[in-house]
């Protein structure tokens, strides 16, 4: 028992650092969800067919939310292991590399979006329903897509500007610009969606509209500081005087870096592939999923700033050339995410048969939804332990490892099955449900394999 206790448990010292580091990002994270829990209320009080069709919009723009992550995660590596080193050329460095890929993969997305949306919505749209409801999802869907397409701008800025301060070790300012944010957000998605104050009744526009507001806000509270405390980011400095960057430090980047961005963008890909494999049993399917999708991320908040802790910590020891210290906290770390997710896995699984209750749908819909949610509670701590072991691998440069034990895990793996069972067989969608998620054990069997062999504790700057 001592031996488990030194192994797998820290000292309080080792707990605060760890929570200095993700308890801000748990904050931020946390009310973001809050409020789009309570936005995706407020849409499903104006109609099932509002909210299935902000749902569907929502999964293409997590395809581009995912994507810019994988971006600044590439060139996160290198600021998280070039601050460990007090290396702040480096850091600026690697600002510039995150500004100028951002800002072409922007142009690129927004392009086919506003060309290709439409098609892309009506993927989702090939199940069972009504037809005058699923044209009505269609419309809805699609004036979401094309309102919230002026809110990337801000959303790339906003990521490079946080990432790099968090990488850094500043995670207060993200979580207060955040906050502002959701305020900003809730406020005039009451306003919007339902006409208050004088305001037009703007349903599901009116969340569109109230969401890139909320990002302008988060973007010059963000930016603003930054250059505002110059001292206290000095990576910030003459960061615009020129766009150059050393050549080897590019190409550095872009071998450890474009497997990430790579993986983000096939991993999220396949996240909406599978919906759509689900969808196909029907509009009532996606509205249960758009609700257990919603409630999932307010309690996964806590896995999700853990991996986040293991990127930051474990990247500036790792940079620092601690190499055993890595190893004891990053353990340590995964061990603390796990044994929290089981408590946050039963709280969930008590909320499960409530929150459905508070939308304005059938019971069709609940039902669905209460499902999904408990299915999603009984694999949180799976959830969690996958999580840490993929930012562990990538805090070492392991990318090219990552893209094989996250993007093509989904393709090789849970399309194919979920897509012929779902399709070829009449399993319950429930049944087809838990399927797809117990496939996530074998990523986990491969995480803790690839975390014994130590593949990862490598330094990439030195």
């Amino acid at each position: 028992m001592k031996d488990f206790k030194k192994k797998y448990i820290g000292d309080w010292q080792f707990y605060r650092m760890v929570l200095t580091v993700a308890v801000p990002i748990m904050i931020q994270n946390g009310i973001t969800n809050f409020v789009s829990l309570l936005d995706n209320i407020m849409v499903g009080q104006v109609g099932t067919v509002q909210m299935s069709g902000v749902a569907i919009a929502n999964n293409l723009i997590f395809v581009y939310n995912i994507c810019i992550f994988g971006l600044v995660s590439g060139a996160g590596i290198f600021s998280a292991q070039f601050y460990g080193q007090r290396n702040h050329d480096g850091v600026r460095y690697t600002f510039r590399f995150k500004m100028i890929s951002c800002a072409l993969f922007l142009a690129a997305v927004i392009a086919v979006f506003a060309s290709r949306g439409g098609e892309l919505i009506s993927l989702y749209l090939q199940g069972e329903g009504r037809l005058d409801d699923i044209k009505a999802t269609f419309f809805y869907g699609r004036q979401y897509l094309d309102i919230m397409l002026i809110g990337f701008i801000p959303f790339a800025i906003v990521q490079v500007y946080s990432g790099t301060l968090r990488e850094c070790g500043e995670t207060f300012v993200p979580m207060i610009a955040g906050v502002a944010a959701v305020v900003v957000n809730l406020v005039f998605n009451y306003i919007l969606i339902f006409g208050h104050f004088g305001a037009p009744q703007m349903g599901a526009a009116g969340a569109a509209w109230a969401t890139v507001l909320s990002r302008f806000v988060e973007c010059g509270i963000t930016v603003i500081w930054t250059h505002v405390h110059s001292a206290r980011n000095p990576f910030i400095i003459h960061a615009y005087r020129s766009f150059r960057i050393p050549g080897y430090l590019v190409g550095q980047i872009i071998r450890k870096g474009t497997p990430l961005m790579v993986n983000e963008a096939i991993w999220s890909a396949g996240m909406a592939v599978l919906l759509q494999c689900y969808s196909y049993r029907g509009l009532d399917v996606v509205a249960g999923q758009n609700i257990s999708s919603t409630v999932s991320n307010l309690f996964n908040v806590v896995f999700m700033a853990l991996g986040s802790a293991v990127a930051i910590v474990i990247g500036q020891l790792l940079g620092a050339g601690e190499m055993e210290e890595a190893v004891d906290q990053d353990r340590k770390l995964i061990f603390f995410s796990v044994a929290v997710c089981f408590v946050m896995g039963a709280l969930m699984a008590l909320a499960a048969p409530l929150i459905p209750q508070v939308y304005n749908t059938t019971d069709s819909v609940r039902g669905l939804a209460a499902g999904f949610i408990l299915m999603e509670a009984l694999f949180m701590p799976v959830n969690s332990f996958i999580h840490a072991s993929y930012f562990t691998l990538r805090s070492g440069g392991r990318t090219v490892i990552t893209f094989f034990f996250d993007g093509v895990f989904v393709w090789a793996i849970s399309i194919p099955v979920v897509y012929a069972a779902g399709h070829y067989t009449g399993l319950p969608i429930m049944l087809l449900y838990f399927l797809g998620k117990s496939l996530d054990l074998i990523k986990c069997v491969i995480g803790a394999a690839l975390l014994k062999k130590r593949v990862w504790v490598q330094n990439i700057v030195g």
